[in-house]
């Protein structure tokens, strides 16, 4: 079976693929001639999930998933939440996201964050959502070099390491988006 998964980011594509089993081949938007960027307009890490899964199902006739992810953070009101990605601007930057967000954070001690991902499944005319959640904090500097994102800044709760530090069969886990996944495989295998 062939699953597109409705994002450019490789990083995201090879982390799930570690997670699917083998019977099922995941693609890219690059994969399947989707050069453009879907808007993301939604409130909501859902809806942002089924915009992007439906724009694929409308435009490409495939079956899909599409995922949002969202660092929430206690002190900042749930920012950066729906706009992680564009926290420091539309240029997407990593480095000037954890920038940002360190600064915005300098001298508070309340640290306490989540990393939630939806994941909105488009399969043979049905749409299910599926989500995972990742209790943690953020530290005071980078550790870390794997991961991407918010990773070398996010330590989740139990672990003294940042995702960027852990493994990453650790980090798929106990990770946001490996819970996420967890309940698509599940699903997928009954299917």
């Amino acid at each position: 079976m062939e699953l597109v998964f409705a994002t450019h980011n490789q990083n995201k594509v090879k982390e799930v693929q570690l997670l699917i089993p083998a019977n099922i081949k995941i693609l890219s938007l690059t994969d399947i001639g989707c050069h453009e960027e879907i808007p993301e307009t939604a409130n909501t890490l859902e809806g942002n999930a089924k915009l992007k899964a439906d724009f694929v199902t409308k435009n490409y006739g495939r079956n899909c998933f599409a995922d949002d992810t969202g660092l929430i953070v206690e002190s900042l009101n749930g920012a950066p939440g729906v706009f992680s990605a564009r926290y420091a601007g539309e240029q997407k930057n990593s480095h000037d996201n954890i920038e940002k967000l360190l600064k915005e954070l300098l001298n508070n001690e309340a640290r306490k964050a989540a990393f939630k991902t939806c994941i909105a499944l488009n399969i043979n005319s049905k749409q299910l959502i599926f989500s995972g959640k990742a209790p943690g904090e953020i530290t005071k500097t980078r550790q870390g070099k794997d991961g991407f994102g918010y990773d070398p800044v996010f330590k989740p709760t139990g672990y003294s390491k940042t995702f960027a530090e852990l493994p990453i069969e650790v980090k798929n886990k106990i990770s946001h988006r490996g819970k996420a996944i967890q309940q698509l495989i599940t699903y997928l295998k009954g299917y």
